[in-house]
């Protein structure tokens, strides 16, 4: 009986030894699992540091490239609104002024000529007056472009672009005075031929004794 006893509590501290040691050995591999999601975790924390590091240098890049290009853009722009000496002492700025000074004094002369000649009637005159008018209208509207391409802080242009834009100014400048040159030699034309009609016409009346 007593050796049964025993055995049986044998039995049982083994049976109680063996579940302690399962137990043990369970929760040292839970342990070990978790030390490894630790692992794991920290390890992801530490990608996402690193992904964040290279975001925000990425987007400091891009931040410092944008501020860069813009301030660059910016002097590029503001160099487009200065007038260089190539462009502010380009001969054709004297042409053009010294055309439009001719266009005004041409057609002064020629227009108190006209009126003067006693060849054209009011309503003639008044044609001409228009002419004239238009004309010089035009050529202070060149002037005013050439102004506005010659003066920094006006318009935003290359050196080359002021230069063509100078150069269509004098183009249509020395038109405009063309066109005025004809015209006054044409009137001049018409005023002769007048003015000899009445001299042919006032001398035939005198040969015929007849009073003008």
């Amino acid at each position: 009986m007593k050796k049964t006893i025993a055995a049986l509590l044998i039995c049982s501290i083994g049976l109680f030894a063996g579940q302690r040691a399962s137990a043990q050995a369970q929760e040292l591999e839970e342990l070990a699992l978790d030390i490894e999601k630790l692992a794991q975790f920290k390890q992801i924390l530490s990608d996402l540091k690193k992904g964040y590091e290279i975001l925000e240098g990425g987007y400091n890049t891009i931040k410092n490239i944008s501020q860069g290009s813009f301030s660059l853009h910016k002097a590029f722009l503001d160099g487009l609104l200065a007038v260089s000496p190539a462009v502010a002492n380009y001969k054709k700025i004297v042409t053009i002024t010294e055309n439009q000074l001719l266009l005004i004094k041409e057609y002064k002369n020629a227009y108190q000529r006209f009126k003067a000649g006693g060849n054209f009637n009011g309503v003639e005159l008044a044609y001409m007056g228009k002419v004239y008018s238009h004309l010089v209208d035009e050529s202070g509207k060149n002037l005013e472009r050439l102004l506005n391409v010659i003066t920094a802080n006006r318009l935003r242009m290359s050196d080359d672009e002021r230069l063509r834009a100078i150069d269509l100014i004098d183009e249509e400048m020395q038109d405009q005075l063309s066109f005025l040159r004809f015209f006054n030699n044409t009137t001049t034309v018409l005023s002769l031929q007048r003015a000899k009609e009445k001299n042919d016409l006032n001398s035939s009346r005198l040969l015929h004794g007849v009073r003008p």
